[in-house]
Order: structure tokens, then sequence, then C-alpha cells
């Protein structure tokens, strides 16, 4: 699981202005693109593919009259009808290309025996295509039934974000690559405690249950941990001393635990993961790096240095963008990597819902639609004094909103 840094160069600092709008259809051709590789009319084609294999199969027999030579060809209706249709859907193709096959051999005159041998076949093939078809239905079944029960696991793990906690807007975008299963490994929690805001966001070594059993004690501990302990790095200690007990040589977690105090700074502790990006005010995006970075989760034992605390200012309009590497690892067809903090700067508007939409619609068109790995992104803004006195209308980027179409709604700026 290795953490992509520097795809794409090392300039990351960005200008972009603020409260600016682009072209609509960029945000709306994203989605178009990434609707469009999911696939649909794929599927349409497929169900109607072996009808199309029929037809195909009469028409040069039409035109051939060879006979005996096309006729036989017809058995692969019914077998690919296995693939993408039910049982019903099976007999009626076979029973058509037996129909089909009946009337070409006579008008052909094939041989009586050579014709029972292909109606023979083409009954058998329906049989046995229909059987499967069945079984596959039985699969699809029992697989719905998984992904209901991942889905109400993962809902569990990783609990809603409000859209506002503390004095922050928030927004959380999460895409599990095993869309089968619609569960992964990446993790994220933002709480208020009595110390302030805290959050993670971290990324389990490894795929399916056992990654999930490991992303739901790093979960439980830090709840527990963020709440109880005043010192950010303590927290840290209980979910290491945690992983120490419960995990194996080869596991660890890379995460980035942050906390926010009612002094204007952020604490920022980054145990291995991608550094967060950090959007000012003005409109620069700059990385996060930590002063002295620490081994992941579950590996101190290995590493010389404990982990240290990164102080990084943070006053009203700035946002903070943590995310996993299934975002900056994610590539095209040409295998060149996602550029998020140049997707950032063209997306970043007042409202972070908006911001990780687009984000999001953005990232799937450059895979062309599917992840091929856990993707997490968690933004949070701290509202301006203006915002939070006299709401206004936030006119987004790429995303599409323009001042009439976004709701002038602010949170209420409270003590945590």
């Amino acid at each position: 699981m290795s953490q992509a840094r520097d795809h794409g160069g090392n300039h990351w600092s960005i200008r972009t202005p603020r409260n600016r709008v682009t072209e609509p259809a960029a945000s709306a051709r994203g989605r178009a693109t990434a609707r469009l590789a999911a696939g649909t009319p794929v599927l349409h084609l497929l169900h109607v593919l072996p009808v199309l294999i029929v037809s195909v199969v009469v028409l040069a027999d039409f035109v051939g009259g060879a006979g005996m030579v096309w006729l036989p060809l017809l058995v692969a209706g019914p077998a690919l009808a296995a693939t993408t249709n039910g049982p019903r859907g099976v007999v009626c193709v076979g029973v058509l290309a037996a129909v089909l096959g009946a009337t070409l051999g006579a008008r052909d005159g094939v041989p009586g025996s050579e014709l029972a041998a292909l109606l023979s076949a083409l009954a058998a093939v329906t049989v046995a295509s229909g059987l499967a078809s069945a079984l596959r239905g039985r699969r699809d079944r029992v697989l719905a039934a998984v992904r209901s029960v991942a889905e109400t696991a993962q809902h569990a793990l990783l609990k809603p974000v409000p859209a506002t906690v503390g004095p922050f807007q928030v927004a959380v975008r999460y895409s599990a690559a095993a869309a089968e299963a619609r569960i992964g490994g990446d993790l994220y929690a933002l709480i208020p405690t009595p110390y302030g805001v805290r959050l993670i966001v971290g990324d389990v070594r490894g795929k399916g249950l056992p990654a999930v059993g490991t992303a739901a004690l790093v979960l439980g501990v830090f709840r527990e941990a963020a709440y109880d302990e005043p010192d950010l790095l303590a927290v840290i200690d209980r979910i290491e001393r945690s992983l120490a007990r419960n995990l194996g040589s080869d596991d660890f977690v890379t995460a980035v635990v942050a906390g926010y105090s009612q002094d204007g700074q952020l604490q920022v502790v980054n145990c291995g993961h991608a550094p967060p990006l950090l959007i000012r005010e003005s409109g620069s995006v700059e990385p996060v790096e930590p002063a002295h970075p620490a081994p992941p989760l579950g590996l101190r034992a290995l590493a010389k240095h404990a982990p240290a605390l990164d102080v990084v200012p943070f006053a009203d309009g700035d946002q903070l963008l943590l995310y996993t590497d299934g975002v900056t690892e994610a590539r095209d067809r040409g295998r060149e990597f996602y550029r998020l903090a140049e997707g950032l700067a063209r997306h970043v508007c007042d409202e972070p819902a908006r911001t990780l939409t687009a984000l999001h619609d953005e990232l799937l068109a450059h895979v062309g639609g599917r992840l091929h790995d856990d993707a997490a992104l968690l933004l949070i803004r701290k509202p301006t004094v203006r915002e939070v006195l006299v709401p206004e209308p936030t006119v987004c980027g790429a995303s599409g909103a323009t001042e009439s179409e976004v709701t002038p709604t602010r949170p209420t700026v409270r003590s945590v």
C-alpha cells in the first residue's frame, strides 16, 4: 500500500481565484462520462445479443444457402443467453433457434437424421444453459444478501458525519473499490470533544473483512481516546498500544490524526499517510508535510522515534482536505495518476459538499467510472465571521453551481 505523494510533480502550491464561475459544462461532461463508463448500455446489448446471434446465423444461411454449414451455430444463442438472462429467457431463445433451425433445414433439404441431431443438440444446450442460468440467479441473490449485510456493517463502522461539527462545515465522500461487497479498509471519523474537534482519516493494509475488522478497532479506540485524552499524542499512543496487541506482524494502518482547539491552530500527526491539503482563504493549495515523519500505526516498534505534532495555523475561511491513497493513485487508461491538488484548485468553493461532489465526479471520469482502490475524502472548512453573521450565496468552481442555484445557508459557529 504505497503512498503516492509526488505524482504529477512537486508543484503543489496553486493559486486560484476565490468565488469564481467556470463553465458548468465541465462538471456535466465529467458526470456524463462517469455514467457512460458504468456500462449500462453494454448490459442492454448483452441481453439482446443471443437473439442477434441467432438472427445473424439465419441471415447467413439465407444468403449462402449452405444448409448444415451455418445451422449448428444456432446453439450459441441459448448458451450465451445463460450469462445475461433468466431460465425463461434461455428457453425462449432456445425455442426460437429450434424453430428457425427446423424451418431452414427443411428449406435447404437437410437430411432428416442430420436435422434431428441438430435439434437434439439445441435442446441439450438449452436445458444445460437454463440450469446454469438458474444457478447464476441463485448466486446473484446470495450476493445481494451479502451486499446488504456489508452495507449495514459499513454504515455502522463509518457513521454519517453531520454537515456541521463544532465550528466547521464538513463533507465526506467514500467509495469502496470492492463494488460487489461495497466494503473496504479506509476509515474516517470526526467528533467534538472537550478538547476541541478531533478527526482521523486512515487506510488499513489489505482488503475485505480482515481490513474492516482492523478499521473498526482503530475507530473504536480513537472515539474513546479522543474524548478522554487532553493530549493528541496520547490518543495516538492509545491506538498504537491497541494495535500492538491485536495486529499481526505484517499489518499496519496509515493515518492522519488532527485536532482543533479554540486557539485557531490545527494539531496534525501524520503516521505514514498521504499529507493533507490545506486550502487557504486566499485560494492557495499546499500540502501539510510532516516535519518529523512517523511510521504507520502498528509499526512503532520498528521505528527509532515517536510521532510528533505539527502545528498549522487555521484561520477563518481556511479548509483542510484529508484523503486516502485510492484518490492519488487512481490512474486513467494512459496510466496517469489523478492530480488531486490541481483538481481541488479547480473545484474548491465555500461549500465543502459541492467541492467534494465535483472532485468525486472528476475522479470517476479520470478512471473511467470504476475505482480500483478504496477512496475516502474528508473536507472541513472554518466559516468566516461575515458568513456566520450575514449569510451569502456561494459561487462554486467547476461544479456548475451559480449564485442563483446555491441556497444561502451557513452553519452557526459554536464552541466545542
